[in-house]
């Protein structure tokens, strides 16, 4: 069985419908897909319906950003949690609401050495979507400033750059509380992906153990060979789930589902673990719903 449990949709910086992300992970071969959206659970009805016509089982999750006190960012992966839950709904749209300020802020600084202004990028994001620094990267691309969303990220839009611009997000711990309140389980995404900026330390990871955090996804194209070994200690030591997956975003990213892959195992560990909302198969028919 072929399950990954990171995909994206133009819900959040995907280039892909919800539905069509499903059709690509049916003709990849997945068995099993979970849609991640950033901090959105608006791709899962549309993503089920596509799950019950193709055949491709759904996790309904999403993926949370959370940053530190030390200003770091973390993103927690939330499988099956209840979407209506008050509180883990009322933090993500701080964050979404958050994020739709430090884009403004951050199209004005732009705009004052590139060609670039705030109905380019809007051009680029999906209707209700939520609206990130992809988004910036896609409107640089359309403006001849660069050739792609990994070339924006690693020079114009890149943490250190003068255009960067933070924005609120939950600690990481109290996001893991959340997650376990809303019947979801938690798990840390590509924790030790440097390339991406700093990475935690090990207080981070034991507070979010101690908060209730269920895994550790370590099959990630961003993690370096000798932090997957770390990670794996770790995992072993608290008794924490393993994940691997490609973490797609269609076009806007190089990454193919199914390059690293999650075993069965710990989907049912996951399924077990999750009382929010169910997988989506042909056999359970219907949208993701509370159970």
């Amino acid at each position: 069985m072929k399950i990954d449990l990171h995909a994206h949709s133009n819900v959040s910086d995907g280039t892909e419908a919800p539905a069509d992300v499903m059709a690509s992970a049916a003709r990849a071969g997945l068995d099993v897909v979970a849609l991640t959206d950033h901090d959105s659970t608006d791709g899962w009805e549309e993503a089920s319906r596509a799950a019950l016509e193709l055949g491709v089982a759904l996790v309904p999750g999403m993926e949370v950003s959370c940053r530190t006190e030390q200003g770091i960012s973390v993103h927690l992966l939330s499988y099956l949690h209840d979407p209506a839950h008050p509180g883990l709904l009322e933090e993500i749209t701080k964050s979404k609401d958050a994020r739709l300020t430090r884009a403004e802020r951050m199209v004005t600084l732009l705009a004052e050495d590139y060609p670039l202004n705030w109905d380019d990028v809007i051009h680029h994001v999906a209707p209700g979507a939520t609206l990130g620094r992809p988004h910036i990267a896609d409107a640089l691309v359309a403006a001849g400033v660069v050739s792609d969303r990994s070339e924006a990220f690693t020079s114009i839009l890149t943490s250190r750059s003068r255009y960067f611009v933070q924005h609120y997000a939950p600690d990481p711990a109290a996001a893991v509380e959340l997650v376990r309140a809303a019947g979801g389980v938690p798990v840390f995404a590509h924790p030790v992906a440097s390339s991406r900026g700093r990475i935690v330390g090990e207080r981070t990871y034991r507070d979010m153990i101690d908060a209730g955090l269920a895994g550790l996804e370590i099959n990630h194209r961003d993690n370096p060979e000798e932090g997957r070994e770390f990670l794996r200690g770790l995992a072993a030591r608290h008794g924490l789930l393993i994940t691997g997956s490609s973490d797609y975003h269609g076009t806007g990213k190089p990454n193919l589902l199914g390059e690293n892959l999650t075993a069965p195992d710990v989907l049912a560990r996951i399924e077990e673990l999750g009382t929010g909302t169910a997988v989506v198969r042909r056999e359970s028919p219907g949208a993701p719903h509370p159970k």
